[in-house]
């Protein structure tokens, strides 16, 4: 209930004139569509989504993406699209098991072509990329209900980057705005931006998307409030006299938000069917498996690097919520997330690590003096915490509760941390929980 306050708080505040954006607005490149109405032709501008305008570079700079994704494979990409009529697609679309609506037009055949022409080398790698992060995506959908094709929003939204950050400021897969963000639990400061960590973004994603199907009941009118927010939508309900269907109101929406579900649509049909139009995924290398540990410490992700012989780029691309390779262990508990191997290492390791080059890496934290002033003999000194950080005291117990469908998996997943750890909290040996229950997950 408290999420649904403050949802229907922000509405309040698009309703009087706010133009507090939600999630990520893009208002960029754009496209022209042909579009047949009423036995006439007319143009239309159609605004493009991030995934669509992001440079492919960015993508590419992923250490999981240059280290797993190999540019050989077996089958032989074509750099032709075959020819494939509107009832083909049609039949398509129809046969996906979806339980969202993916109707055909002209505006959803402009993004296909777009997919399986321009971007044909970005949907390769977002199908390969798409092995680390559909898990993820899947296991938060079916804890919450919801339907499973919503996995290819970030599709559109960030062509899988967890770095990517949109001209308004949205940031990681799921283009969080750092105000929606801190609504569902994601912090951003300087050295934390927990909107590109992939597994705490996508539970809060789910979590939104989930309160506004509670308010439209409709998944083509969320998916819409996700991209423009919610108060646009109804700006748009109001202008079209209360009409609730996407596509009695689309006129009345912005282009970027006219894009956006037949994109979604688009990227619904590119990712089930792209080897009908002779694209390939690039050969996939599944990552290595990683576990969780909780740091109470200020930690430079370099003298981890450096003390336990792990590569870098690989510690950042695990830990992407890291702006500045720092974990700020020392204000709050934090998650960090280590190739499995490495783990013994590091809670062995533990004490050389936080000694290791600890005043070349925490200058910010040392003892300074004052510079004299030579106006007057008054003279000041600071103090501050030592380089090495001592353990976080006192921190409070953070409790979750229980829902129906929930697994010791599900919660772990969604709080960062393990089943294991999870077990030693509660006392539990088994698997079994209770809905409705509280669960110490911190």
């Amino acid at each position: 209930m408290r999420l649904r306050t403050i949802i229907q708080s922000l509405l309040c505040g698009f309703l009087l004139g706010g133009t507090l954006p939600v999630l990520g607005q893009e208002v960029g490149e754009s496209i022209e569509v042909i579009v047949h109405e009423n036995g006439q032709e007319k143009k239309e501008e159609i605004g493009l989504p991030l995934s669509m305008t992001y440079p492919i570079d960015s993508l590419l700079a992923d250490w999981k993406v240059k280290n797993l994704i190999s540019t050989v494979s077996d089958c032989n990409m074509e750099n032709v699209n075959p020819v494939v009529s509107d009832s083909v697609i049609m039949d398509r679309l129809s046969r996906m098991p979806t339980v969202i609506e993916m109707p055909f037009n002209e505006v959803v055949r402009k993004f296909i072509d777009l997919y399986t022409t321009n971007l044909r080398e970005r949907v390769s790698y977002m199908v390969s990329a798409s092995n680390f992060y559909m898990p993820i995506f899947e296991e938060a959908l079916e804890a919450y209900g919801l339907p499973m094709e919503l996995k290819y929003l970030p599709i559109i939204e960030s062509a899988l980057d967890p770095n990517a950050v949109s001209r308004a400021g949205a940031a990681g897969l799921w283009q969080f705005m750092v105000a929606t963000g801190k609504i569902y639990g994601l912090e951003t400061n300087s050295l934390l931006d927990e909107r590109r960590d992939p597994i705490k973004s996508t539970w809060a994603a789910v979590r939104y998307l989930k309160d506004l199907y509670d308010i439209y009941h409709d998944w083509t009118l969320v998916i819409a409030a996700y991209n423009s927010g919610p108060g646009n939508i109804n700006k748009a309900i109001t202008r079209a006299g209360g009409k609730r269907d996407y596509w009695e109101i689309y006129n009345y929406l912005r282009t970027e938000t006219q894009g956006y579900v037949p994109s979604f649509i688009a990227a619904n049909y590119v990712m089930n069917y792209y080897c009908k139009h002779n694209i390939c995924p690039k050969e996939t290398t599944l990552p290595v498996a990683s576990d969780t540990i909780q740091v109470n410490q200020r930690i430079h992700l370099q003298q981890i690097a450096e003390v336990c012989d792990v590569e870098l780029d690989a510690l950042k691309s695990l830990n992407p919520q890291f702006r500045q390779n720092i974990i700020p262990g020392d204000t709050k508990t934090q998650t960090l997330r280590l190739p499995q191997k490495y783990v013994s290492a590091f809670l062995e390791k533990q004490d050389d690590i936080l000694a290791y080059k600890s005043a070349q890496f925490f200058r910010n934290r040392r003892t300074a003096s004052v510079p004299t002033n030579t106006r007057t003999t008054a003279s000041r000194s600071t103090s501050s915490s030592s380089s090495r950080t001592s353990t976080a005291s006192g921190n409070t117990p953070t409790y979750h509760k229980i829902r129906s469908g929930e697994t010791l998996s599900t919660i772990a997943a969604r709080y960062g941390t393990t089943v294991a750890r999870l077990r030693s909290l509660n006392g539990i040996s088994g698997s079994k929980i209770t809905a409705g229950k509280n669960l110490r997950v911190k």
